[in-house]
């Protein structure tokens, strides 16, 4: 069974609604995404840290069985987007050191695998803050700039689709280091404080398009299923489910105002719900493939 055709409705649904913002011949010239492992698709690979998935079995399903740095066995939600998208069949990551100029122009992912908008996550574990994806992606224009001119660049700034998706790795794995200074409300509130603050500064350089994605049941994810989901039954961990349902709550009406406030389109992408019931009752999306 396969997500990937549900991530594509998600997000095709928030850029067709918001379209209309644009004109009807608006066009996306590039992908740009920043966030954790759900899109990196290889920035990891030249970290100092044990988070790298670029050796076997990861990749198998990747074009030639590559291990590319993907959390995945084939492709992530980053490469289907800019596909559906129409841009390419994979997003390069901006680390790559054999990436050239042209090579820029329909997008890259600043995604690490392991980040989170809270810094101390990244500082854990030794990978990307969402800060400093911040600081790559203004190398990156400047890159435009230099090869393609100010008016290449303006055209990514003004129509490209900008995707964050964080949180995870906060919610599951920090909020224990976190807990002397939050509960398992105020460190959700802290992160979708973090997170709108994020779009805020990522507007700031020019972005006019950003769709952010909500939390994920991330409660369902099997290390937390098996570590404290019980030890005959393996179900998912209320306590993470909950704490992911108050950053969506917090972020939602966060982001809506930044939209009302800011010029461009700002919008919530809500894959929490489709997931959770995914998870509970998978039979009605089809057939399990092994």
């Amino acid at each position: 069974m396969k997500l990937h055709f549900l991530w594509l409705a998600l997000v095709l649904i928030g850029v067709k609604t918001n379209a209309a913002k644009q004109g009807k011949n608006a066009t996306i010239p590039a992908l740009i995404v920043f966030g954790d492992s759900i899109m990196d698709t290889g920035n990891n690979n030249r970290l100092h840290t044990l988070l790298k998935c670029n050796f076997p079995p990861y990749g198998k399903d990747f074009s030639g069985g590559i291990a590319t740095g993907r959390f995945s066995d084939g492709r992530v939600p980053s490469d289907l987007i800019a596909e559906k998208l129409g841009l390419a069949k994979s997003l390069p990551a901006f680390m790559n050191p054999n990436l050239k100029p042209q090579d820029l122009l329909k997008g890259v992912t600043f995604a690490s695998g392991g980040t989170g908008y809270d810094p101390l996550t990244a500082k854990i574990m030794s990978v990307i803050s969402v800060w400093d994806q911040l600081t790559y992606f203004k190398q990156y224009i400047s890159t435009i700039k230099q090869h393609f001119g100010e008016k290449k660049a303006q055209d990514i700034l003004d129509n490209s689709f900008f995707v964050v998706c964080s949180s995870s790795n906060d919610l599951a794995h920090t909020f224990i280091a976190q807990s002397h200074n939050y509960d398992r409300t105020s460190y959700p509130n802290f992160l979708a404080d973090s997170a709108a603050k994020f779009v805020r500064e990522l507007h700031k350089l020019g972005a006019k398009k950003i769709g952010v994605f909500s939390a994920v049941p991330v409660g369902c994810v099997p290390l937390q299923r098996t570590v404290f989901g019980g030890l005959f039954t393996r179900g998912c961990v209320e306590s993470l489910n909950n704490m992911a349902k108050q950053f969506n709550a917090r972020l939602s009406p966060a982001l809506e105002s930044l939209d009302k406030e800011l010029d461009g389109t700002i919008f919530y992408i809500d894959v929490y719900d489709t997931l959770f019931d995914m998870i509970q009752h998978p039979s009605k999306y089809g057939k399990l493939i092994l």
